[in-house]
């Protein structure tokens, strides 16, 4: 039973992974610029995605199988859940935990970079011409890659060799919970040190971009449905630029043969028209885009998917504003119990120890995760929504050096190059979420998931509680110390990961436990704002949203917005007949 139970969670796993390489291939394939396509660039962003997802996405695996060795309803063990096979699953985990995070880290600090500048490396007329070799290619990115190398090898070392947190007066180190979390070799401890680092990064950009677009991918989403179906769109404006460029024969016809030129009022209706020409031929472009016209079957088939799910957007914008508050809310409560209640506060990074405060979401991840797998399909929602939340916030912001603009990201016109700065920002806010989820969102959940123990004194050291008669449960957290507990009781080795950086590294968790207060409040600014506009950065974001702008004022000269997803569901225009409909199309087109 144990080895069926525990074999059905690595395969709800790897179709989750299966799940996120199409999430990240799609992700990629929509924001890379079509005539900027890399083959290298888009593999090594695919599996960079995808890594870091499967490393977010491996907690409640974690949690799965230690809650599977207990009995939640009788609070202790199952029979078959020996300490040696216990230890065995714990060992296990370790092993894909640091196996992750090893990747994750390497591909941030050395694959990327090294992709970047083979890409950069890279020159068409030499490599035409014969002069440039892959060799001379390899040599020059490695070149520049060599000290992002020495970073790496630096980060490790320091973490091999620093101290770590010598303070340990307080009543809490007495607990096993942490004994355990201060036994580790320097192997361990270079590699929490590099994480904690890493983290600690990702959380300085994680407060700014997702927290941003925690906040504008539900309004974007409930403002983006359009009125009128693309290729109607297509059909109206062909049929208005021939009018227009019609009467402008007509005009100039006037002149043939005068040498006093056109009048006044014939002068400016010509002007007028030349203008409104420019501004159909701009319109005509936005609707072949948005129609697919010339793209590949690939392309295509997504935006017919988009225009099925379109009347979905409406209501999705709102389940999704419901569930970005109820995370806000959680946060902010769990923000206050670890600052009133931590048993340690600064010494070990506000580790917890025991919830005194409800959290709705941890409510709902702990209940949840007694039927499997409801908590993993709720717990990838989550991280999806952190995730593009991300993306979001960095299409909106752009990647920046302070206030100087490097890159944009935006959809179908994103360079190489931006996606992979692009990549590495993701890589960070990932390992900053990856804190976020398991130290504010779900504390509990994330730490012990559903385990309790049965709160009855034992006869000998060994034995296993017995709650049969008289039930006396209660939930497992890092500040039980009976035997009773102790016996029971696995924490999650993810939990455990991140509580051994902040313990050893209190700085690093000093520092992610405020910034998280920081998140809250960009949150909340964001989301105010957001509900009467969505804020515009700076003049170039302007100009480039300007066409978007106008594409959906156009779309929202009329209400039939079931008829325009059908449209763009077959492909074909709404036809018209005589009289009333083409007075219809004359008012929809001008």
């Amino acid at each position: 039973m144990a080895l069926i139970q525990s074999t059905l969670i690595w395969v709800v796993y790897a179709v989750v992974v299966a799940l996120l390489v199409a999430i990240a291939s799609i992700f990629v394939y929509l924001y890379q610029a079509p005539r900027e396509r890399s083959a290298t660039v888009s593999i090594v962003c695919i599996f960079t995605i995808t890594a870091l997802l499967a490393t977010v996405l491996l907690l409640p695996v974690d949690i799965a199988l230690v809650s599977s060795t207990t009995s939640s309803k009788l609070g202790r063990r199952k029979e078959w859940a020996s300490d040696a096979h216990v230890a065995n699953i714990v060992y296990t985990l370790k092993i894909v935990y640091y196996t992750l995070y090893s990747l994750d880290a390497v591909l941030c600090l050395v694959v990327v970079p090294f992709t970047y500048f083979w890409y950069e490396e890279y020159d068409e007329v030499a490599a035409e011409e014969g002069s440039q070799t892959i060799g001379s290619r390899f040599w020059g990115a490695l070149k520049y890659t060599l000290g992002f190398i020495a970073l790496a090898v630096i980060l490790f070392l320091v973490g091999f060799f620093v101290p770590v947190a010598r303070d340990r007066s307080g009543a809490h180190y007495g607990f096993e919970y942490f004994k355990r979390i201060l036994e580790e070799n320097h192997g361990e401890r270079a590699l929490t040190f590099a994480l904690g680092l890493l983290i600690t990064l990702g959380i300085l950009i994680y407060v700014l971009y997702t927290a941003a677009g925690l906040a504008l991918l539900p309004v974007a989403l409930i403002k983006s449905a359009p009125a009128i179906s693309a290729p109607t769109l297509t059909a109206n404006t062909a049929s208005a630029l021939e009018q227009n460029r019609e009467r402008q024969r007509q005009l100039e016809g006037r002149n043939t043969g005068s040498t006093e030129g056109l009048n006044s009022k014939d002068r400016r209706e010509l002007d007028a028209l030349v203008r409104e020409e420019r501004t159909l031929i701009r319109r005509q472009r936005l609707a072949a885009e948005a129609s697919g016209e010339h793209s590949n079957w690939l392309v295509k088939t997504w935006m017919k998917i988009e225009a099925v799910f379109r009347p979905l957007k409406l209501l999705g914008g709102f389940i999704l504003m419901i569930i970005a508050i109820v995370v806000w809310v959680s946060m902010l409560l769990t923000g206050i119990d670890k600052a009133k209640n931590s048993v340690c506060k600064t010494r070990c990074g506000y580790i917890l120890g025991h919830t005194n405060i409800i959290n709705p979401m941890n409510w709902i991840l702990v209940k949840s995760s007694k039927i499997f797998p409801i908590d993993n399909v709720i717990f990838l929602i989550l991280v999806l929504f952190f995730f593009f939340s991300s993306v979001v916030g960095m299409a909106s912001i752009g990647i920046r050096f302070l206030w100087l603009r490097l890159f944009q990201i935006r959809n179908g016109h994103t360079s190489p190059q931006a996606m992979l700065m692009g990549t590495v920002m993701l890589t960070l806010m990932a390992l900053a979420i990856n804190y976020a989820i398991a130290m504010m969102v779900a504390p509990q959940y994330a730490h012990y998931g559903p385990q309790t123990f049965c709160d009855k004194p034992l006869r000998h050291p060994t034995d296993q509680p017995d709650c049969t008669e008289h039930r006396k449960l209660r939930p497992c957290s890092e500040t039980e110390d009976s035997q009773a507990a102790r016996n029971v009781c696995t924490a999650s080795v993810g939990s455990t990961f991140l509580d051994t950086i902040t313990v050893n590294f209190s700085f690093f968790g000093v520092v992610d436990f405020w910034a998280q207060f920081v998140f809250l409040a960009v949150y909340l600014i964001v989301f105010v704002v957001s509900l009467f506009r969505v804020p515009k950065l700076d003049e170039y974001q302007a100009e480039q949203d300007a066409e978007e702008e106008e594409e959906e004022g156009l779309l929202a000269s009329t209400g039939r917005r079931f008829g325009a997803t059908w449209q763009d569901i077959t492909g074909r225009p709404k036809t018209y007949g005589s009289g009333n409909g083409q007075s219809e199309r004359h008012n929809e087109t001008s």
